[in-house]
């Protein structure tokens, strides 16, 4: 029998290194095998997809409304130089990810303007000399660059991928041994001690912001912090450890359909949801009271939430993500009925929106006949309401209206989950006065 005094420090120990084990799963997963449309490459070399994500990018809530350059970056070399383009006003963001997934850095047409320029990605603790170059600090050693190209179609293609191939990144003392990557973990049996195992070894290789060292320093008893392997703790200590794992799992399944976000008409407004970065602010971020998840608990718990359903998300500033599952009468979302979400006015918005349909519980895009995975103001042939709003239909079966069939949306004939993305959204968004209707159910 488990000893409940252990079991419950272990599922809080799953939700404290959930970012950071799910997080470096899939950078390993790009430096390996690639992600559907993103192929493997390299630390310190771009991946860039040449088409926008489809459902063969299994990757959680990944968006259908940009293409995508990805790098994931070991600084262990030391200073790595990036070069981006000028792009005429063209919408793209680099958004900079640390191990833990704190959001540390933006270079891009809100962050930095569309002009063309260069920036030096230094390790912790450097102290050099940057020869006028802006800098930008990583807090840990690996950590990922995830780009999004605004692309408007098939046509828009070969200026995105001129885009891409000019930007760059470059080892500035190429002489050094080649990047050491992730320490390896053994295999370390089921599941739920594999999950630790690597929790054990990555949290001291990447420790977590200062602020959260006590926290880490409170799981020593479980064996986190220290040098031996978990398989070889004693059997009462595994038994608990599978059991706090199965704990922390249902609490992150519970928080990931209720949380912590407020919800109007059916939508969780996640707009603050990756607000938990309080310690490093670098070229593009926000620092202000605003924009900074305080309370610890609420903060942690909300960092696992925003990485398992939204892994590399933006801040709200960036981009706006609003979701639900439900109807207006709070149905679970389900493909084998018919729904209507009027969005009268549109979403305010600087830069584009769109609304992009997921299967549950994995949050991956839905194959469907007509290949469209999602829809917004860009798409070709949506049609537009008498006083400039649009109607979308969600359903599996496709419309036989011609009007609901140019706005259609197909969904799985399961569960599902859209998600409303709002680029460089208006203050509108943020202050309540915007609001998205609840979808109906035909």
């Amino acid at each position: 029998m488990t000893d409940p005094s252990t079991v419950k420090p272990a599922a809080q120990a799953y939700l404290f290194a959930f970012p950071l084990v799910f997080n470096l799963r899939q950078v390993e997963r790009y430096v390996t095998t690639g992600v559907g449309s993103n192929p493997a490459a390299p630390y310190n070399t771009f991946s860039h997809a040449r088409t926008l994500a489809s459902p063969a990018d299994t990757f959680v809530t990944i968006n259908n409304d940009t293409v995508y350059s990805m790098a994931q970056v070991d600084l262990g070399v030391g200073p790595v130089r990036l070069t981006v383009p000028d792009t005429d006003g063209r919408y793209y963001v680099l958004q900079f990810v640390d191990a833990w997934t704190d959001n540390f850095a933006y270079v891009g047409r809100r962050a930095t303007g569309t002009s063309a320029g260069e920036y030096l990605l230094v390790p912790p603790g450097w102290d050099g000399e940057s020869g006028g170059t802006t800098v930008i600090r990583f807090p840990t050693r690996i950590g990922s660059i995830v780009g999004r190209w605004a692309c408007s179609g098939d046509a828009d293609l070969p200026a995105v991928h001129a885009l891409q191939d000019a930007t760059t990144l470059t080892q500035v003392n190429p002489t050094v041994a080649p990047p050491a990557g992730l320490p390896d973990v053994a295999p370390s049996g089921s599941e739920a001690l594999a999950f630790f195992e690597q929790a054990r070894v990555w949290s001291q290789a990447f420790p977590p912001a200062p602020r959260d060292q006590d926290q880490l320093a409170s799981f020593a008893s479980l064996g986190l912090t220290g040098a031996t392997p978990i398989l070889e703790q004693d059997a009462e200590l595994l038994a608990a450890l599978e059991a706090g794992y199965d704990e922390g799992r249902a609490a992150l399944d519970r928080v990931l359909h209720s949380g912590n976000s407020p919800e109007v008409n059916g939508w969780k407004q996640t707009l603050h949801v990756f607000d938990y970065n309080l310690d490093y602010f670098e070229v593009g971020t926000v620092d202000a009271d605003e924009w900074k998840l305080t309370d610890p608990k609420v903060r942690l718990v909300e960092r696992a939430a925003s990485a398992a359903g939204g892994l590399w998300g933006n801040h709200g500033y960036e981009a706006a993500y609003e979701m639900t599952y439900v109807d207006a009468d709070g149905r679970q979302l389900n493909g084998e009925h018919t729904y209507r979400l009027t969005l009268s006015p549109p979403p305010p918005v600087g830069a584009f929106w769109s609304l992009t349909m997921y299967d549950v519980p994995n949050f991956f895009l839905v194959e469907n006949p007509i290949r469209r995975y999602s829809i917004g103001d860009r798409t070709p042939g949506v049609i537009r309401d008498d006083d400039g709003g649009v109607t979308i239909t969600m359903s599996a079966e496709e419309p036989s209206d011609p009007t609901a069939c140019a706005n259609w949306l197909p969904a799985p004939l399961g569960d599902f989950r859209p998600v409303l993305r709002m680029y460089n959204p208006e203050p509108a968004v943020f202050d309540g006065t915007y609001a998205i209707p609840a979808i109906e159910r035909i």
